[in-house]
């Protein structure tokens, strides 16, 4: 006759050798994970100004007047502003967005769309990036007629 095993469950040589592959697997995946995240967040990133410059543009031809996008404290990663004059001279603010702590984001002094959509003067694009050894760098450009493009290259 056969014996029985009444007991069921790992033994603890069995349940080592699993907590020790789960401990080498988290440790090659990690580090990759956390590139993963910084260039996720500079995707982001770039689609935030994409998405602003995209809004602005579209404001300046809805209201057929000039919309201003300018950073916050004079440094794009802190954030920035989309802002109007209206007809009585008071600035309006139309949209904000917070900071980007961990990314770097260098642009021009300031954008503004005129009515037609149009920049009033070119501006030099901006450049996406994180520390990192593999973090992709990220360009948001615009041309002439004002609108934005986004590539994953350096400017």
């Amino acid at each position: 006759m056969l014996a029985v095993r009444t007991g069921r469950g790992f033994t603890l040589p069995e349940l080592m050798i699993v907590i020790t592959v789960m401990a080498v697997m988290l440790a090659i995946g990690v580090p990759s994970f956390a590139e993963f995240i910084r260039n996720q967040r500079v995707k982001t990133a770039s689609f935030e100004v994409f998405a602003s410059l995209v809004f602005a543009r579209s404001e300046a031809i809805t209201r057929n007047t000039s919309v201003t996008l300018t950073p916050t404290g004079a440094n794009w990663a802190n954030g920035w502003i989309v802002t109007y004059v209206d007809g009585g001279g008071t600035t309006q603010t139309l949209r904000t967005r917070e900071a980007f702590p961990t990314i770097t984001i260098a642009g021009p002094a300031s954008i503004v769309y005129r009515g037609s959509g149009r920049l009033t003067a070119a501006v030099t694009p901006f450049q996406l990036s994180a520390t990192g050894p593999t973090v992709t760098t990220r360009c948001v450009t615009i041309d002439s007629s004002g609108r934005p493009t986004t590539k994953a290259t350096a400017c």
